[in-house]
């Protein structure tokens, strides 16, 4: 039985190395570079966003995942690398040329992400320092310094780790806007001690991306740049085929911990809150249900004022594209009922349902009928501070 904590990172498994510096990508002096090592190789498996404006490094990494091994991924944060034309993918290999040679490695066994603003080229000076830099200070512990380095508007590091016995699993993530499925503006490198094929890392990342990454939303967009990159040093000896079940689990718990730490820091935000739909007849009816009600702007207006105004649901339910009884449907604020049968409850529902409210964890649960469908997802609020800071995101 696998157990989530929060103690380490991408360095928790053997055989991973990483460090994270500041080297003058950001105005602020924050960290802005990252680099993970995996000394003797690892199989790698990736999963990509759909947005059709796809950045330099997300092109480029996404070829280079299909020969399943790597040694290095280089990470820079406040700055995208995306809709800079030739350049910019230019850049992107001269990022993966220069760790090669910091490393002594082979450039095509080094992958690439960026984070940040758009449209802007990478001042390129600075991120080989920063390279050669972090390459200096790689060690078992960089676990945190790492984190750090892949953050843009985050409020702290999202990491994580399963022991599963004789293997463990190890992550971090970034990411708190832009932020809907498919994917969203997010990062996340998840490592492991294992031995594991390429393809059988493929297959189980992409459920547990269906299962977690892709069940968040901030403010429903995409972005260019979202990455989740998973790879398999061998170190501990034990062999993905013979812990394929206990590595499943372990793998899920891991993004279904940092997807929710993106939604928990989504920007402004004081809630997360659990969206549930039930008693549809097919997955994809429950699916387009929740994802409009999870991104209603009026719903999450409401969750942020605490104020059990069940209306914003059915609105956005009857607007959702799916057939349904309106006189069928009915509405849970945790396991306070506010709607039977299309109608609302008799009664004071109004001062259990605000309770419920007030705390910064729960879940809502809509059931349409007695189909045998259902779907979740995660949102947050929004509020206030959403507003401040995306209104002068580049300033």
């Amino acid at each position: 039985m696998s157990n989530t904590c929060t103690g380490r990172g991408v360095c928790a498994p053997a055989g991973v190395l990483a460090h994270g510096v500041a080297c003058g990508i950001k105005a602020n002096g924050k960290h802005d570079l990252g680099l993970l090592h995996f000394p003797h190789g690892a199989s790698v498996a990736g999963v990509f966003t759909q947005n059709l404006v796809k950045a330099a490094p997300v092109l480029l990494t996404s070829e280079k995942v299909k020969r399943g091994h790597c040694k290095a991924v280089v990470v820079n944060s406040g700055n995208a690398n995306a809709c800079t034309g030739q350049k910019g993918m230019d850049d992107a290999k001269t990022m993966c040329r220069i760790a090669a040679h910091a490393l002594g490695c082979s450039e095509e066994e080094v992958l690439v992400c960026s984070t940040g603003v758009i449209g802007e080229p990478l001042p390129m000076e600075a991120v080989e320092r920063g390279i050669y830099e972090a390459a200096k200070g790689l060690s078992t512990e960089g676990d945190e310094a790492f984190a750090q380095a892949i953050l843009t508007t985050d409020t702290g590091i999202k990491t994580c780790t399963v022991d599963c016995g004789d293997f463990c699993i190890g992550g971090a993530a970034k990411g708190a806007g832009m932020i809907h499925p498919n994917m969203a503006t997010m990062l996340a490198f998840i490592t492991t001690d294992v031995k594991a094929s390429a393809e059988e890392l493929q297959s189980l990342l992409r459920e547990a991306v269906d299962l977690s990454f892709n069940r968040i939303t901030v403010d429903g967009d995409t972005s260019t740049n979202d990455t989740v990159l998973l790879m398999a040093t061998g170190a501990s000896g034990a062999v993905l085929e013979e812990k394929r079940k206990p590595f499943r689990k372990g793998l899920i718990d891991v993004c279904q911990h940092l997807a929710k730490a993106i939604v928990r820091d989504g920007e402004g935000a004081t809630k997360l809150v659990k969206v549930k739909v039930e008693g549809t007849d097919t997955e994809e009816d429950a699916k387009k249900i929740c994802s409009t009600i999870a991104t209603s702007l009026l719903f999450k207006t409401a969750l942020f004022g605490e104020d059990p105004n069940w209306g914003r649901i059915a609105g956005a339910l009857g607007r959702a594209g799916v057939p349904i009884d309106p006189n069928g449907f009915s509405v849970f604020i945790g396991d306070v009922p506010v709607v039977e049968r299309g109608v609302g409850v008799e009664g004071d529902w109004e001062t259990p349902a605000h309770k419920v409210m007030t705390q910064s964890e729960f879940e809502i649960t809509v059931r349409i009928g007695n189909g045998p469908a259902s779907y979740w997802m995660w949102t947050c609020d929004l509020s206030h501070g959403y507003v401040s800071i995306n209104a002068d995101y580049r300033s």
